[in-house]
C-alpha cells in the first residue's frame, strides 16, 4: 500500500502523537529520556513488521515529506546561528570535532577487525562501520556501488540499508541510558544558575518551552526556511560532482546561517528564534517520526549473524566511548553528559537524532547552551567531511 504526501503527513502525525502518549505512560521511557518520535516511529515500524510477516502486506510512505522536513531542520539550525553565539564554541568545539574523527577512525578499524574476528571479508566491517553508522543512509547508498567494483560485494546496497537502518535506531535508544548512567553516578541533578533559577531556554533545548509567536514573525521565519532550503538544493545541485560537493542539508545550514548574520549585523531586523525554534522542532520531530515509521525492519531479519555481531559490538562500541571518553575529555559535566548522548545520536544514527536525544535530556534537567551550539554544526558539517576522507583511506588500505 502507497501513502501519498498528505497521508504520510496524517499518519505521522497520529504516529507521533502515540509516541508523546506511550513516553507519557511509560515511566521507562521517562526515565532513560528516549525521544517521542524514537519510541512512536519504533513501536509502528514493529506493528508494520508483524503485519508483512503473517500477511506479506508492505507500506511505503512518500519520501518527499521526509527529506523536506529533514532540510528544514537544518535550516532552523543555521537561523540559529549567530556569529557572535558561535565565537562561544571556540576550543570545546575544535575539541568536539576532533573527538568526533578520532571516533571514526576508531569504528572503522573496530569493524574491520572484528570482521575479521568473525570470518568476514574486512570491507564488510567497513559497511557494518562508519559508512553506514557515522554515514546514515546517504553515505550508505552512495558507497555501495563503490565497494560493489572495488570488492565484489553481493548486496552492498540492501546490506548497507540495513546497517543504516540498524544504527539510526540504537542511534536514539542508547543516547538516553548512557546520559541517565552519567547523571546517576556523577550525582548530577537539574542544571541551575548561580542563584538557584533555571537558566533560560534557549533554541532546541527545550521544545514543550512556551514561547510568544505570532502569525507574521511565523510567515517571516517560514519565508526564511523556504529560501534556505530552494537556494540550498540549487546550489546542491550545481555542485554535484565537483570537488566542493557537499549534502544538500549542509548547503542548506550555510544558507541559514548566511541570512542570520547578515540580517544580525547588517539589517535592523531581529529574526524571532522562538518561531524558529517551533518550525525547526517541528521538521525535527517528523522527519525522525516518517524515518523510523518507514523502516522496513524486515530488512534487517536478512543480516548474517557475523555482520549483527559486528553492528552489537559497534554499538558496545559507541557506549564505552560516550561515557568514558566523549564525557571525560568534554568537561566532565552536566554539558558533556548531553554531548556524550548526542554523540550517541548521529555516531550510531543521524544528527536529527542526536538533538532528540538532547532534547529529551535538557527538557527534563536543564538547558545546556555548549551542547546545542556544538553538536548541530559538527554533526551537519564536520562529521561528513571527516567521514568520507577517513573512508576513502580505508578503502584504499583495504583494495
Amino acid at each position: 500500500m502507497v501513502f501519498d504526501i498528505f497521508e504520510t503527513l496524517t499518519f505521522a502525525c497520529l504516529v507521533l502523537l502515540l509516541g508523546f502518549f506511550i513516553v507519557k505512560k511509560v515511566k521507562f521511557f521517562q526515565d532513560y529520556n528516549i525521544p517521542e518520535p524514537v519510541v512512536g516511529g519504533f513501536f509502528v515500524a514493529i506493528g508494520l513488521y508483524l503485519m508483512y510477516h503473517f500477511t506479506g502486506k508492505s507500506f511505503t510512505f512518500e519520501t518527499t515529506l521526509q527529506s523536506s522536513m529533514m532540510l528544514v531542520f537544518f535550516s532552523s539550525i543555521g537561523l540559529s546561528a549567530d556569529f557572535a553565539r558561535l565565537k562561544k564554541g571556540g576550543k570545546p568545539l575544535v575539541i568536539f570535532v576532533l573527538l568526533t574523527g578520532s571516533f571514526i577512525f576508531l569504528q572503522n578499524v573496530f569493524g574491520i577487525s572484528v570482521a575479521k574476528l568473525v570470518g568476514l571479508d574486512p570491507s564488510y566491517g567497513l559497511i557494518a562501520g562508519s559508512i553506514t553508522l557515522t554515514g546514515g543512509h546517504g553515505t550508505g547508498a552512495a558507497w555501495a556501488d563503490d565497494l560493489t567494483k572495488t570488492f565484489g560485494i553481493s548486496g552492498a546496497t540492501e546490506l548497507a540499508m540495513a546497517c543504516a537502518t540498524y544504527g539510526l535506531v540504537m542511534g536514539g535508544i542508547i543516547g538516553g541510558p548512557v546520559a541517565k548512567y552519567l547523571l546517576k553516578k556523577n550525582k548530577l541533578k537539574q542544571k541551575v544558575t548561580e542563584d538557584g533559577n533555571e537558566q533560560e531556554q534557549e533554541n532546541f533545548e527545550n521544545p514543550a518551552f512556551k514561547r510568544r509567536i505570532n502569525v507574521r514573525n511565523m510567515i517571516e521565519t517560514l519565508t526564511m526556511l523556504a529560501i534556505c532550503v530552494a537556494l540550498g538544493q540549487f546550489l546542491y545541485l550545481f555542485f554535484k560532482g565537483s570537488w566542493i560537493e557537499l549534502p544538500n542539508f549542509v548547503w542548506c545550514l550555510f544558507i541559514g546561517v548566511i541570512i542570520r548574520n547578515v540580517m544580525a549585523h547588517m539589517t535592523t531586523y531581529i529574526v524571532n528564534d522562538h518561531a524558529v525554534d517551533v518550525l525547526g522542532n517541528t521538521g525535527l520531530y517528523l522527519f525522525l517520526t516518517i524515518a523510523l515509521m518507514s523502516l522496513q525492519l524486515w530488512h534487517l531479519a536478512g543480516l548474517a549473524t557475523q555482520v549483527l555481531i559486528v553492528l552489537l559490538l559497534q554499538t558496545a562500541l559507541m557506549v564505552c566511548f560516550a561515557i568514558f571518553v566523549t564525557y571525560r575529555v568534554m568537561g566532565k559535566d552536566y554539558d558533556a553528559i548531553v554531548l556524550s548522548a548526542g554523540h550517541c545520536g548521529f555516531g550510531l544514527g543521524a544528527t536529527p537524532t542526536a538533538v532528540a536525544n538532547m532534547q529529551a535530556i535538557t527538557d527534563k534537567y536543564g538547558p545546556s547552551h555548549k551542547a546545542f551550539l556544538i553538536v548541530p554544526m559538527v554533526g551537519a558539517f564536520f562529521v561528513d567531511i571527516l567521514n568520507n576522507v577517513f573512508i576513502k583511506l580505508f578503502v584504499s588500505f583495504l583494495a
